[in-house]
């Protein structure tokens, strides 16, 4: 163990001492979670010598975007794919998004493990197009996905959020698109910190708060085909509110990474019943192996909580606006953890947040005991300062030759 060398914005350093991981990997569960169903949206690892620049193709490195999935099974969390986290509408194009799908729902088989992909209008030009466009665009990613044996995640769409003009444009194109579906779907409700272009969905517009009412409309239309709905508003009285209304065949699956703590706990209803969100989290794809800990700690709520509480801050961090810009704190932990082999990211967006931004991501998690080897965090982060000119000694004092270049850590 050693100290780890932190940079503040006016470019002064500091250290703190580097601190142990709090869960083991002999802790493993040999099965996916049953407490609350669980899912963690991953993100896709580029190839370290493709061109990752803003606007080319995405070139997958398949070997560390699968192993990264693995890792997330191995915990008993499901893999929530081809969803937000692995850029879909934000670098990932639409032929990489379906071979996404295919190889991670056949992986999936292999183990046993959940999986459920995010399906959407993203293959439509960015323009302006009709109802059937929008219609046939999402059955044509549905029935992809579907052929692929993943669940599905029916994803907000840009394209309807400029099409629709009341709520019942939503109502009328999730019914078509809903009964083209062979299995039960989850709905998706994206708030606008993760993408302006979804302000007002479901007639969600300040001055008419018809969300709720246009989500649960759907919600009977399709009755028992639609089995729950992802809500990412970083809202979570308007998650409780809602998720009190809903119909018993549905679960609410919060996908606030502001407040999933007390939301997956749950609360006594007036019949002493409890209610709880099940999760669809970016966050839990940087932290696995405490959410899986914690998880399996329920009903013991105080143990639950005395896991999974200290990561809320990290996950604040890393959801900090601008929020679309998280998914570059994902992938830099886990390559601090060893699941990839640089830190890159599809389309540069590894640039999205500043070196101090991500010094506070690492002082974070070290703090809640997210670093699965502190060892090579440390030595990984601290490579990276150097060669932005910060000076440490810190980092292993010998690590294997493979680590030994800054080019072959950080390229």
């Amino acid at each position: 163990m050693t100290d780890l060398t932190l940079l503040a914005g006016d470019g002064t350093t500091s250290r703190t001492p580097l601190g142990a991981p709090v869960v083991d990997d002999a802790t493993k569960p040999t099965a996916p979670l049953t407490q609350r169903i669980v899912y963690a949206a991953a993100h896709v690892v580029p190839r370290t010598a493709a061109d990752n620049t803003p606007g080319a193709a995405a070139d997958l490195d398949w070997d560390a975007t699968l192993a990264f999935r693995h890792h997330l099974w191995s915990w008993g969390l499901g893999v929530a794919d081809a969803m937000d986290t692995a850029q879909r509408n934000m670098g990932l194009d639409p032929t990489a998004t379906r071979e996404l799908v295919t190889r991670s729902a056949r992986e999936a088989q292999t183990v046993g493990g959940r999986i459920v992909v995010g399906v959407n209008t993203d293959d439509l030009p960015d323009e302006p197009v009709t109802e059937q466009q929008i219609v046939d665009a999402y059955v044509r990613q549905l029935h992809h996905a579907e052929d692929a044996g993943a669940g599905v995640v029916l994803m907000a769409s840009r394209h309807l959020a400029r099409f629709a003009e009341t709520p019942d444009d939503y109502r009328r194109v999730y019914a078509r698109v809903i009964e083209r579906a062979s299995a039960p779907v989850v709905l998706h409700w994206l708030g606008e910190a993760f993408d302006p272009a979804l302000a007002g969905y479901f007639g969600d517009r300040a001055g008419s708060r018809q969300g709720p009412d246009t989500v649960l409309a759907i919600m009977r239309d399709a009755g028992a085909r639609v089995s729950g709905i992802k809500m990412s508003l970083l809202d979570a009285q308007a998650e409780v509110a809602l998720r009190g209304r809903l119909p018993e065949t549905a679960r609410m699956f919060t996908g606030d990474d502001f407040h999933y703590v007390d939301l997956i706990a749950g609360d006594r209803a007036a019949d002493g019943t409890l209610r709880h969100s099940d999760a669809l989290l970016g966050a839990f794809a940087a932290v696995a192996p405490l959410a899986s800990a914690a998880v399996r700690a329920l009903p013991d709520e105080s143990a639950y909580r005395a896991l999974l509480g200290p990561t809320e801050a990290l996950s604040r961090h890393l959801f900090s606006a601008p929020t679309w810009h998280y998914k570059t704190g994902i992938a830099f932990l886990a390559w601090l953890n060893g699941h990839q082999p640089a830190f890159a990211m599809v389309g540069g967006q590894h640039a999205g947040r500043s070196l101090p931004h991500l010094s506070e991501t690492v002082r974070l998690a070290n703090a809640c005991g997210a670093l699965e080897d502190p060892d090579l965090a440390a030595a990984r982060w601290h490579a990276l300062l150097a060669l932005a000119g910060v000076e440490t000694t810190a980092g292993r004092p010998d690590p294997p030759a493979a680590e030994r270049t800054v080019a072959g850590m950080v390229a």
